[in-house]
């Protein structure tokens, strides 16, 4: 019997019963939180957490605008670096998104940055409801030095991390093709990565229902 295809695992995992699920569970009421400059300032925790971290204008506030559905849920900026702390935004009952500071602006004021990198650190090294961090990666350029260390420092905190290719409508299929085999060499040597990739473009919506589902899915868990 044939392997099944990386397109049929993914209908085994994100039934139409589960995206129905994550569907409606976002678009309901999605609260924000509050933003957090510093760990002592950190909300309440839910059942369930997940955060999404990337590089500076990797387009994570644009993604996070798309999965939920609104314009004006994360703010999105021309300028790298706008988002200077933790910002955590409750969707339903039981589960929060964390919005990061982005990483690898080398611009930023250098005691703004080893500000943010210890805010990192100790929130995910001492969040027991973090239950997965989505490293998003830009689909036209790979991984890069930045997402290697940001890698290097989610697999030494023991936190289960899965990485999201982003924009992936700005680059040609084959091309993409080469990125999603490249990105799933080098997170097959990472002890704490997640193996299955979730490619999305938050302007055609590609993929965006897959990582709904994944995120509830988690939550079902917690």
């Amino acid at each position: 019997m044939a392997e099944p295809t990386f397109e049929e695992k993914l209908e085994d995992i994100f039934t139409p019963e589960v995206l129905e699920r994550a569907r409606k569970l976002f678009a309901g009421e999605i609260t924000f939180l509050r933003g957090v400059p510093r760990l002592q300032d950190l909300p309440e925790a839910m059942p369930c957490e997940v955060a999404f971290a990337g590089r500076s204008n990797v387009g994570k506030s644009s993604l996070l605008n798309a999965l939920g559905g609104r314009k004006n849920l994360a703010r999105t900026s021309s300028t790298p670096g706008r988002t200077r702390e933790l910002n955590f935004f409750a969707v339903g009952e039981k589960l929060c998104l964390v919005d990061m500071p982005g990483y690898g602006y080398a611009k930023a004021d250098k005691a703004l940055v080893e500000g943010w990198q210890t805010l990192l650190k100790n929130y995910l090294r001492g969040r027991r409801e973090l239950k997965r961090v989505f490293v998003l990666v830009d689909s036209r350029h790979g991984l890069k030095s930045a997402d290697l260390e940001m890698m290097d420092l989610l697999d030494g905190s023991a936190v289960n991390y899965q990485i999201v290719l982003t924009k992936a409508d700005k680059i040609k299929p084959s091309a993409l093709t080469k990125v999603i085999d490249s990105v799933k060499a080098a997170i097959s040597k990472r002890a704490a990565a997640h193996p299955r990739l979730h490619v999305t473009s938050s302007e055609r919506g590609d993929g965006l229902a897959e990582l709904r589902a994944e995120m509830v899915l988690l939550s079902d868990l917690a």
